[in-house]
């Protein structure tokens, strides 16, 4: 059952867009813990109000931010609106709420989304993990200033876009053109029912040149072959393949991951590219005069697994050299702190190295 427990309001403790955190003293045992408020669902409470709060993650000890969530406020006062939308989220959960969706029929958007049959070759770089986003934007941006940018958020991980801060940060400063909640994700600048939905939206409602696919923050890993929620960017890619996309993946790279599974080129990479993708992709790597140890390793893999895929009759992937020139710098002006598993830029340089890589690589081909 879900531990959920009762509690007041003592101060506020912060706030972002969506967002407000709050300290609370628990009735249970007068402990003081911060509770997270998503404004879209139970608004923002005050001090001294009554709040039913989730504690699950707090008593277990998991490592998902160290928050509380508010369930409800118990003293929230007022008739409650009626919520806009036709399309339903977080679906036969106590918390579905409706949304207006950009394919949605009665959206003014929906004619251009079921009219577009082809995403005619525009990059669509697909990542396992949401900091990759940050990396992915700065490559990007670093050839293609001026190129409109969108990224679509997955049900893989958080539901609700406003849980990461680093997200809304990004459309701040103009990095993100526009954020996309797709499938059962909520809380972007639209909505969408699917991944390919939010592709044709991305294109002819916010006239992307480029599209970043990611989930929110939380990945699910198991240690097993198949057994971690960013397999799905299986599906992701084969989504931009079937529409006409230039399909591109972030590979999931660490130089410093303690769990051997993830250093050089992660096993969540490599179960995707070896087993997973019926047509070939592109993966950047930096080319060989440049190539560290990190590097080296990285090209070794991949040519492992396209002379496993030569062997059961699959197209091999195309492995693009990228120039890492001025990809440093770029990920260091960026408005966020990037990190990954607790490890920062000069922790772990070759993570977001890669990601910036794939961004570069995105803007190649980019229109404007």
């Amino acid at each position: 059952m879900i531990a959920q427990e009762t509690g007041t309001v003592l101060e506020k403790r912060d706030a972002w867009p969506g967002v407000s955190r709050v300290w609370v003293a628990l009735d249970s045992d007068g402990s003081r813990v911060s509770a997270l408020s998503y404004l879209d669902i139970v608004g923002t409470p005050k001090p001294g109000d009554r709040l039913l709060v989730n504690t699950n993650a707090l008593r277990k000890g998991l490592g998902t931010g160290g928050d509380a969530f508010v369930v409800a406020n118990l003293d929230a006062e007022g008739e409650t609106a009626l919520p806009e939308g036709h399309m339903m989220k977080a679906r036969y959960t106590p918390q579905q709420m409706m949304v207006n969706a950009l394919d949605d029929p009665a959206s003014q958007s929906h004619d251009a989304i079921d009219a577009l049959e082809d995403l005619e070759g525009m990059s669509v770089v697909v990542a396992g993990l949401h900091s990759a986003v940050g990396p992915i934007a700065a490559g990007f941006r670093a050839h293609s200033p001026a190129a409109r940018l969108v990224y679509v958020h997955t049900d893989w991980a958080a539901l609700p876009v406003a849980y990461s801060r680093a997200n809304a940060r990004l459309r701040e400063e103009g990095l993100l053109a526009a954020t996309i909640s797709a499938g059962q994700s909520f809380g972007g600048d639209a909505e969408a029912v699917s991944i390919p939905s939010a592709l044709a939206a991305a294109r002819a409602h916010f006239e992307a040149d480029a599209v970043i696919v990611a989930q929110g923050p939380g990945n699910l890993g198991t240690g097993t072959r198949w057994g971690f929620g960013s397999i799905a960017i299986a599906d992701a890619l084969h989504a931009a393949c079937a529409m006409g996309a230039r399909a591109i993946h972030a590979p999931r790279v660490s130089e410093a991951d303690p769990r051997e599974r993830h250093v050089g080129l992660s096993h969540h990479s490599r179960i995707v590219l070896e087993r997973m993708l019926f047509p070939s992709v592109e993966v950047p790597c930096v080319p060989a005069p440049n190539r560290r140890e990190i590097d080296e390793s990285i090209a070794g893999s991949y040519a492992s697994i396209n002379r496993a895929r030569l062997a059961r009759g699959a197209q091999q992937h195309h492995v693009v050299e990228t120039s890492p020139d001025g990809l440093e710098q770029a990920l260091r002006n960026l408005p966020i702190r990037v990190s990954t598993m607790g490890r920062g830029l000069d922790e772990d340089y070759a993570s977001f190295l890669y990601s910036a890589l794939a961004g570069a690589l995105a803007a190649s081909e980019a229109t404007r």
